[in-house]
């Protein structure tokens, strides 16, 4: 923690700008070794918050002509003194800059380790370290607009608000316990019991939140299913707008899944098409079916393809029977030719939608329907509501709710109160987890390795 460490900041290949980010407070005395600034400046002269053009040395010899932003600590994103040296972009020139400032004096940065001491040393929470990660591999305009609310700390605040309800529960019980000859009433005044209830409402909500934010954060497994030849690979097309799976009139073409991510009005839709379901004797075939049968179970919504130009038959049933009607969409394929289709049979499916794949008919309703299926009405403006999108966070809010509860049966069977006060406790401990005022070095270096090296 009180080494200067260094890394590459930018993604490494050919570009514009590269840049070589120090942090530590070596970071300045390593600059002074190797940058001679065009003002003639001394490096300690320099001013705080500024850019500075000059000519990096090894030695006599110059590495590059660079910009070299300083920015003094505690008011920066570590805490500590930074040093970023913007180069020239390339293979070769960043890594040779990188190696100059080890060779002076830093060491090489672990992965996620300028953020990792950010955390330590009190610049972010956890949830805010892990609102970075999600920021960096943001995918759509809502989840990167979660990830920014998490970053200014609206989760901390909700969770700052829970604690202190619960502590003002906390501090009466403790006073009951610790003083009895006070005569202080054991039950819990009405206000309180208002602040358990309200803790549990809290953390309700934001548990139930999970599936939608964890959706919109990495996408809906969507599955394309039905039986050969009904259109699902036209249809994986007509949504991608490009021709991504191969379509032809033999049915059994695509014998493996085909999965491709696309953008469904801010929200990652995760398109798989998988292969047709049916009876088969070719073995590569039949991998591609059973992997069809996973899919079903494992995907967060199905979207069941049936032909309009044909009657039911085993294969769709048999299909309509692994579906979970929860979590299925009906379309009714080939709307353009004569119709031979009864889909009473098909009791499962709530919700169907007429289209043409090949003709593009009925597409724009299908990704409206899928939409609302997504959102539900629950996280309409990202930026209003607050979301959390980490199942770390909903197993420690979870835990939390459950200790609450416990308390309100330690009250209804007249318990004593030294069982509420453990419950507080459990309820305190796993809040703290959230923000990581509790945690342990295997949950950090788990969090953290997620990171690249230079963040």
């Amino acid at each position: 923690m009180f080494d200067t460490i260094a890394a590459i900041s930018t993604p490494r290949g050919e570009g514009g700008i590269g840049i070589v980010r120090m942090s530590g407070s070596d970071s300045l005395c390593i600059l002074t070794k190797i940058f001679k600034p065009i003002s003639k400046k001394e490096v300690s002269e320099l001013r705080n918050f500024s850019i500075n053009y000059g000519h990096l040395y090894d030695g006599d010899e110059i590495i590059d002509e660079v910009l070299v932003s300083i920015m003094k600590g505690p008011n920066t994103y570590t805490k500590e003194d930074i040093v970023e040296i913007n180069c020239h972009g390339g293979f070769l020139i960043t890594e040779k800059v990188l190696e100059l400032v080890l060779k002076s004096g830093a060491r090489i940065a672990e992965i996620g380790e300028f953020t990792r001491r950010a955390f330590m040393n009190g610049r972010l929470d956890l949830t805010q370290a892990e609102a970075v990660i999600d920021l960096i591999h943001g995918k759509t305009d809502k989840s990167i607009s979660l990830s920014l609310n998490q970053l200014r700390g609206d989760l901390r605040e909700q969770i700052d608000i829970l604690k202190k309800q619960l502590l003002d529960v906390s501090a009466h019980v403790n006073v009951v316990l610790d003083y009895p000859e006070e005569g202080i009433d054991d039950p819990l005044p009405h206000d309180l019991v208002e602040n358990l209830h309200n803790v549990v409402n809290t953390t309700d909500t934001l548990i139930k939140s999970y599936n939608k934010g964890k959706m919109i954060k990495e996408g809906v497994k969507t599955a394309i299913v039905g039986k050969p030849n009904v259109g699902k690979s036209s249809l994986l097309n007509s949504i991608l707008r490009e021709e991504r799976a191969i379509v032809t009139h033999i049915a059994g073409t695509t014998r493996d899944v085909i999965e491709e991510v696309v953008n469904l009005n801010g929200i990652p839709l995760v398109l798989v098409d998988t292969a047709g379901i049916r009876k088969t004797d070719d073995l590569v075939e039949n991998i591609g079916v059973e992997k069809s049968k996973e899919l079903i179970e494992k995907a967060d919504l199905v979207l069941f393809v049936v032909d309009n130009s044909r009657e039911l038959d085993e294969e769709d049933l048999k299909i309509h029977e692994r579906i979970h009607a929860d979590k299925v969409i009906g379309l009714i394929n080939k709307t353009d030719v004569e119709s031979k289709l009864d889909i009473t049979p098909l009791t499962k499916i709530k919700k169907w939608i007429k289209i043409s794949a090949l003709e593009k008919i009925g597409i724009d309703s299908m990704e409206k329907e899928i939409y609302n299926y997504v959102i539900s009405g629950q996280v309409e403006d990202s930026s209003q509501k607050l979301v959390i999108t980490n199942v770390r966070h909903k197993s420690a809010l979870e835990k939390t709710k459950q200790a609450v509860e416990n308390i309100f049966e330690t009250i209804d069977m007249g318990l004593p109160m030294d069982l509420i006060a453990v419950d507080l406790k459990e309820a305190l401990d796993s809040l703290s987890e959230v923000t990581g005022e509790i945690s342990n070095e295997d949950l950090l270096d788990h969090i953290f390795s997620n990171f690249c090296v230079g963040k």
